[in-house]
């Protein structure tokens, strides 16, 4: 091929570039964002930038809140954004064991892998209990205060998440500037902790091989997450039981917890974990 024919080939469509930007400012705040806030951070005018976001309205990338009037991303990122993740070759393998479990321990059982925002459900397998906890496709949990996210804590690199806890720390300030009082009947959040003051809690994830939270986000639910490793040993994914606490065994060693790691370890040997 002649190099006129590579440049040829290689040529792509401008405006979609320019209004790429836009998502990408949507994407990177992990919020509902103005306007005027997408067109500065995509540098344009928000004159330019509306005819963009109509279009993405159109295609479901994005929605607009009609109160408010702010955007955030649509079905079809999201949807996007979840066949992605579930492409990933771990989760393939543990999708059709999660089930089984879900039965053998009443719980609702979720896969979770880590995201650009965190630790993000992109499975779930109901309880088969007549009253269980819901949980949603596309949930980001706390690095902080719940057992998925800290099971990444403890097993991921330093560096990483001491900037994940500081963007956590940001967010938690600027949700508690707009938001002067709990919701009714929930829990005010614990403050962000200190690295130091986390690392003990990412010392007692690895001393039991699980992570657990008990009522931290919503009085009540519990939750235990047990890790999955690939053949680097690195964790590549998290599978969490979630259920209301008055019959959720949140024990160490208990029914809950040795189901858990007993799922977790087999979709390690299958990916050539090394072993424990």
């Amino acid at each position: 091929m002649s190099e006129e024919g590579e440049v040829r080939q290689q040529r792509g469509i401008q405006s979609v570039e320019v209004g790429g930007q836009l998502l990408r400012a949507l994407v990177h705040h992990g919020r509902p964002m103005a306007l005027s806030d997408l067109a500065r951070e995509a540098d344009m005018a928000p004159a330019k930038a509306h005819p963009y976001m109509v279009s993405f309205g159109r295609l479901g990338l994005i929605e607009q809140d009609p109160v408010s009037g702010q955007y955030l991303l649509g079905p079809l990122a999201l949807q996007l954004g979840l066949i992605g993740l579930q492409q990933n070759n771990p989760v393939q393998i543990a999708s059709p064991l999660i089930d089984a479990l879900a039965a053998s321990i009443g719980q609702t059982v979720a896969i979770a892998v880590w995201g650009d925002r965190g630790a993000t459900i992109v499975r779930l397998a109901e309880s088969p209990a007549a009253v269980h906890v819901v949980m949603r496709h596309g949930t980001v949990f706390s690095l902080t205060d719940t057992a998925s996210g800290r099971l990444f804590g403890a097993y991921m690199e330093p560096a990483v998440v001491k900037r994940f806890l500081e963007d956590e720390r940001a967010r938690r300030k600027q949700r508690d500037r707009l938001e002067s009082t709990p919701q009714p009947g929930m829990p005010a959040a614990a403050p962000v902790p200190s690295w130091r003051e986390f690392e003990a809690h990412l010392d007692e994830v690895k001393r039991h091989g699980l992570s657990r939270s008990t009522g931290e986000i919503v009085p009540g639910v519990n939750a235990m997450a047990a890790p999955v490793f690939d053949h680097k040993g690195a964790i590549v994914l998290a599978v969490t039981a979630i259920g209301a606490a008055g019959v959720f065994d949140s024990s160490w060693d208990g029914a809950v917890a040795r189901a858990l790691k007993d799922c977790a370890r087999q979709v390690s040997q299958r990916l050539g974990a090394p072993s424990s």
